[in-house]
């Protein structure tokens, strides 16, 4: 009623009636929705909603999940993966086992006497049919655990030895739990525990400084590995075709997409722009309207497009995930990259890391500021740190132009932290385990002040 959609007959009409919205713009309606009001944002009965929150904020997100959302996007999408992979993998025996599914560390939780909560991964599980909670393990007492160490030991226990064939969760939290099977079992890799398993689907972070480490762990050269796009308000896209770059735009998910130039965001009146006039290698941020009543809704992704018959995408990052704050532009996609090859170049493998901005003082130019956790680093840390510079160089001109000579850039700074350490200071938020991640890039220094805060005083 407040934005007449009775008379939207257009798309013109659609965007002139909708701003763009963000949660905040979104959570009068929200809010009204978890104290049990219905046909607020969507015609369906709302009892469901995903948990969604920052690393480092108290403040929690509650995404309304609809019956039609749990059905037409967020299921019918995970068969679809499967269904894809199978269109490469004709012979795949992936479904003679089970899926060892890596969750959310949130239970479901009572929001009010009508509706529930909990992270996507634990609703999504909570209203699986009888034949997905078949197919998977662990059962759904370990898998919605709510403390995350107490909940690895028993994921551990009870999957050592079941007919494991596929796996699926964020990397980070996978790679802990196949360490911790190694160490258990004193296997020499995951193969030897799990002999059939033959797919691992990852999607929430860049796989890039990822792969080898699981390659090395499962030691298998014949191993699958596939990506998906999914996130607590929809399931985007996923991998159609191996050893092509980016992913299967899903059209018919219950999504109706927009794409914003990166130039638009902070207009008064954005322009997006529909598919039809996309652009192959542009990064947009992602709008959305949904079957649960997100409208015109920013994701916070950015995205480009690899393909355009058919539609591909890759997430490039996050619209507050970069540094610029010297006109650099660096993006996710760019620091996982230079990491990415300074790791082949060196023969370090990288855990996680985060970085951010060092502003100019009337004293000095200005850098950037890195924390890196690395399982292995055979190399001096600035030698690492001078490789990845020039990586950073060769992939962006203007990364390249403020490094010149140093006139507006100097060296970056690394820090190294000790092993498990960004797993230690993600507990002390507790955000441990499930889909929290650590933030990449950030252009301002809050996070990494934090980190840095965290290391003086647990690594003294």
């Amino acid at each position: 009623k407040e934005h007449d959609f009775e008379n939207i007959n257009s798309l013109k009409d659609f965007k002139k009636n909708i701003s763009i919205n963000d949660y905040d713009t979104l959570k009068p309606y929200i809010d009204k929705i978890v104290h049990g009001e219905q046909n607020v944002l969507w015609n369906e009965p709302i009892v469901w909603f995903a948990k969604s929150s920052g690393t480092t904020s108290d403040k929690s997100k509650f995404i309304p999940i609809s019956p039609s959302c749990l059905r037409e996007t967020h299921y019918k999408s995970g068969q679809d993966v499967l269904s894809l992979y199978f269109k490469n993998k004709p012979h795949s025996q992936i479904t003679s086992g089970k899926c060892l599914a890596i969750g959310g560390s949130h239970q479901i939780n009572q929001l009010s006497a009508e509706s529930s909560f909990g992270d996507l991964s634990a609703v999504l599980m909570q209203n699986m049919p009888l034949i997905g909670q078949i197919m998977r393990a662990p059962e759904l007492s370990i898998a919605l655990m709510d403390e995350w160490e107490a909940k690895l030991e028993a994921i551990t226990n009870s999957v050592i030895y079941e007919n494991i064939t596929y796996m699926a969760g964020v990397p980070t939290w996978c790679l802990v739990l196949l360490k911790k099977i190694l160490e258990k079992t004193g296997a020499a890799s995951i193969k030897e525990v799990w002999p059939n398993l033959e797919l691992y689907i990852h999607g929430g972070v860049s796989f890039t400084p990822y792969r080898h480490q699981f390659e090395e762990l499962i030691l298998d050269p014949q191993f699958n590995f596939t990506e998906t796009y999914n996130a607590s308000e929809g399931f985007f896209a996923a991998q159609d075709e191996f050893g092509e770059e980016g992913m299967l735009l899903f059209l018919n998910h219950g999504i109706y997409y927009e794409f914003m130039p990166l130039s638009e965001i902070g207009s008064a009146q954005p322009i997006t722009l529909s598919l039809k006039e996309v652009e192959l290698g542009v990064n947009y941020a992602l709008i959305i309207s949904t079957n649960a009543g997100l409208w015109r809704y920013q994701v916070g992704d950015t995205i480009q497009f690899t393909s355009l018959s058919p539609y591909r995408i890759k997430v490039s990052g996050r619209v507050k995930s970069f540094i610029n704050a010297f006109g650099e532009e660096v993006i996710v996609d760019n620091s996982d990259n230079a990491i990415k090859e300074a790791c082949e170049k060196t023969g370090a493998k990288v855990s996680d890391y985060t970085a951010a901005p060092v502003y100019m003082t009337q004293d000095g130019n200005g850098a950037h500021e890195w924390i890196i956790e690395f399982a292995h680093l055979p190399v001096s840390k600035a030698s690492f740190m001078e490789i990845v510079d020039l990586e950073l160089q060769k992939i962006n001109s203007d990364y390249e132009a403020k490094r010149h000579k140093d006139i507006a850039l100097r060296m970056p700074i690394i820090h190294q932290m000790p092993i498990g350490g960004f797993s230690q200071w993600l507990k002390s938020k507790g955000k441990l385990g499930g889909q929290h991640k650590v933030p990449r890039l950030n252009n301002d220094r809050k996070i990494l002040e934090d980190v840095l805060h965290f290391m003086a005083q647990e690594y003294k």
